[in-house]
């Protein structure tokens, strides 16, 4: 019967039908707060701005009709890629939010607890030992850098060790890249992600806020960090895109461009595990993991070697990489095992038999 079932489901889920419905809930939903619509009319306008200026300087000019292919190329918005990046949106915006929400380490929570530890060790905090105007401007950079390198060390970490590539691989099998694909994310790597930027953040701000006498959250913008919500603005909705923008020099040192995160997102070996900065390149500077792109368009492919799955399909986005991570966690000859016992209660997911033999090697920095 389950057999039927899933038979069945497959029949009347064609990946248009899917795509299509899945795009017309979703979309109104991404740009529901003040802080996407303004993020989306910036990205278009930088989008459109960098093309024209491109194109003029090498023909002369360029008509709106150009300009529209060019912003939005067929090739990009069709296909299997697409398509599950599109899915995966709806599954982040609806579903992996309610699954944040009880597992978050949250933030606010870790402040307010290191917080009651420091006044009990060292005594009540001292309001004002810093001009509070002072105090919001080094509170606002430390939390936005602190930010940066939370996700450095999530997105490190999901490069190296095997377990977690599994998760963060689904990112990375987009073979096109849209502004939808910052969505084509795991639940698993998600998960992993925020609780470390929970954790990071609320040590930064209970330990600095104590030093400096300062309980508040830094200057905001639409509730988000005045420095993050600037980089939302210009650069963020612009690295998963078709649009070379390259920063060199000291600025590619500094600061990540579209063009990095192009790189890192390179099937070329030489491109792996480079450019891990969400907005600040220090951190890969530091660390070794730099890559600073070419002034001018680098001819790149996008996605990660074939693996046994369809890297597109629903299994080999949301099931397969459980599976794998199971296999790295039990040992190939255990996992082989637990998969045979499933085997008869979920026939049609040859993936079972297939993730036992393993392998699927993590993208090493």
């Amino acid at each position: 019967m389950t057999s039927h079932l899933f038979q069945a489901v497959r029949g009347v889920c064609t990946p248009g039908r899917v795509t299509l419905l899945v795009a017309l809930v979703t979309l109104p939903h991404l740009v529901r707060t003040q802080m996407q619509i303004a993020a989306l009319i910036s990205t278009l306008l930088i989008a459109a701005g960098s093309i024209a200026v491109s194109r003029i300087r090498r023909r002369g000019r360029i008509s709106p009709r150009l300009l529209f292919r060019a912003l939005f190329p067929r090739r990009l918005f069709v296909g299997p890629s697409m398509r599950a990046d599109v899915y995966m949106t709806f599954l982040n915006t609806f579903l992996t939010g309610g699954l944040i929400g009880w597992a978050l380490l949250s933030a606010q929570t870790i402040q307010s607890w290191l917080t009651l530890h420091l006044v009990a060790t060292f005594g009540p905090m001292q309001a004002g030992a810093v001009d509070r105007p002072l105090a919001a401007v080094v509170l606002t950079l430390a939390l936005f850098v602190a930010t940066e390198f939370a996700y450095w060390v999530d997105h490190y970490l999901s490069h190296v060790v095997p377990f977690l590539w599994e998760f963060h691989r689904v990112h990375h099998t987009a073979e096109t890249l849209t502004p939808l694909t910052v969505f084509r994310v795991h639940p698993i790597d998600s998960l992993v992600f925020y609780n470390m930027t929970g954790l990071v953040l609320g040590v930064t701000q209970a330990g600095l806020g104590y030093l400096l006498g300062y309980s508040g959250v830094g200057y905001i913008a639409l509730g988000t960090n005045l420095l993050t919500f600037g980089f939302v603005l210009l650069v963020s909705n612009l690295l998963h895109t078709h649009v070379w923008i390259a920063f060199t020099g000291v600025a590619g040192k500094l600061f990540i461009s579209p063009a990095h995160h192009q790189l890192h997102h390179s099937v070329d070996p030489a491109h792996h595990g480079r450019n891990l900065g969400n907005a600040l390149a220090i951190f890969d500077w530091m660390f070794g993991t730099l890559l600073v792109p070419a002034p001018q368009r680098e001819k790149l492919v996008f996605g990660v070697p074939p693996g046994p799955e369809a890297p597109h399909s629903i299994i080999g986005t949301l099931l397969a990489p459980c599976l794998a991570g199971w296999q790295h966690l039990r040992g190939e000859t255990a996992a082989r095992r637990d998969f045979q016992r499933l085997s008869p209660y979920l026939p049609n997911l040859e993936i079972l038999a297939i993730m036992a033999s393993g392998d699927r090697p993590a993208q090493g920095a």
